[in-house]
């Protein structure tokens, strides 16, 4: 029995995030293009800014997100290398309670401010509750993260439509293939050209071989791969996380449901 660790929830191979900073007004656009092509994405928000000219508002953003993730960004975007130890616990934590009391879920992950960082802000962050954090370093591929708190992202919007139909294209059956789009709303309507999502979501979009996830979805399903426990012939596994997971057992899908024990 050869088992392999290929395959996303309901057994496909592709899975498609996105990623946007900063909390701009130009966010309700998004979401609501992102939401009609069954899109899903993760938005990292500064909590100091909300209701400054330009930035959404707290009250609003709840109900605007919903079925998007809200995720960190700090409290004032900061370079966080350049900071001390304490500016750099507060300017997360304080973030991580503001946005936890407006979503009502734990908040885990976030963006660098500027995408800038060194190895002592890394280090920090398992202490301050982050389980993920993206970089700005686009690397143009479809891999799954390395290191999810210097998790690189595929590109940038800009770059997203010539990338699409590698992804689609990609060898089936061989690993797990991961497209992640990072940006700013506010882009979109500096360089006018909003019709690339439109592209993105005709091409990509409402599709049964991609799962559309958040990035903490994607984090929670690498940690839940990970817990799986196998038998030593791996004919009997036990999935002890909370989500199902999903593998290749001699090639075929399998299902491993959360909490249970099978055998193959």
């Amino acid at each position: 029995m050869i088992i392999r660790f290929d395959r996303f929830p309901g057994g496909v191979h592709k899975a498609l995030t996105l990623s946007y900073d900063d909390g701009r007004i130009h966010d309700r656009r998004l979401v609501d293009m992102m939401n009609r092509y069954g899109l899903k994405g993760t938005f990292h928000l500064n909590s100091g800014y909300f209701g400054r000219e330009g930035y959404i508002t707290a009250d609003e953003t709840a109900e605007l997100f919903q079925g998007h993730e809200i995720s960190v960004h700090t409290v004032d975007h900061p370079f966080l290398e350049q900071s001390p130890p304490e500016q750099i616990a507060n300017t997360i934590l304080e973030d991580r309670k503001a946005l936890e009391a407006l979503a009502g879920y734990p908040v885990k992950g976030m963006s660098y401010p500027y995408g800038t960082y060194n190895d002592r802000v890394v280090a920090m962050l398992p202490a301050l509750g982050i389980e993920y954090a993206r970089t700005t370093a686009s690397h143009g591929k479809f891999d799954m993260p390395n290191d999810l708190l210097r998790w690189h992202p595929t590109c940038h919007h800009k770059q997203m439509l010539d990338l699409m139909d590698s992804f689609l294209t990609q060898p089936r059956h061989t690993k797990m293939k991961l497209f992640y789009i990072w940006g700013h709303s506010y882009e979109f309507e500096n360089n006018r050209n909003w019709e690339l999502i439109d592209r993105l979501g005709e091409r990509l979009g409402g599709r049964d071989d991609i799962w559309y996830a958040t990035n903490a979805e994607i984090a929670a399903y690498m940690k839940a791969i990970e817990r799986l426990c196998f038998s030593a012939d791996c004919r009997i596994i036990h999935n002890p996380s909370a989500v199902s997971v999903w593998v290749s057992a001699d090639g075929d899908a399998l299902e491993i449901p959360a909490g249970q024990t099978i055998r193959i």
